[in-house]
């Protein structure tokens, strides 16, 4: 799982997600979906761009956490019932 420092970054250095739209011209809202931990993806050219303006690594910026197996809570499992086949 890939976890977004983003909000440390930001408040490590009393920034706010505004200062951080300014000097990048990020759009705000994929800003706050990466400083709230909700990005299911994030483009080549905001990475770079964040990491310019905070002066960090992509790996300060992105964290990968290793899922446990027995973590599984989030996985929904649905079971489909295979339906029954009559020939005549």
């Amino acid at each position: 799982m890939i976890i977004s420092n983003l909000a440390v970054l930001l408040a490590e250095r009393k920034l706010k997600v505004a200062d951080l739209v300014r000097s990048t011209g990020i759009n705000k809202s994929t800003l706050h979906k990466l400083y709230n931990d909700e990005s299911v993806r994030i483009d080549f050219e905001t990475i770079d761009k964040i990491c310019i303006a905070l002066d960090v690594g992509v790996g300060d910026l992105l964290i990968f956490k290793k899922i446990d197996n027995n973590q599984n809570d989030n996985i929904i499992k649905i079971r489909i019932p295979v339906p029954f086949l009559m020939f005549k």
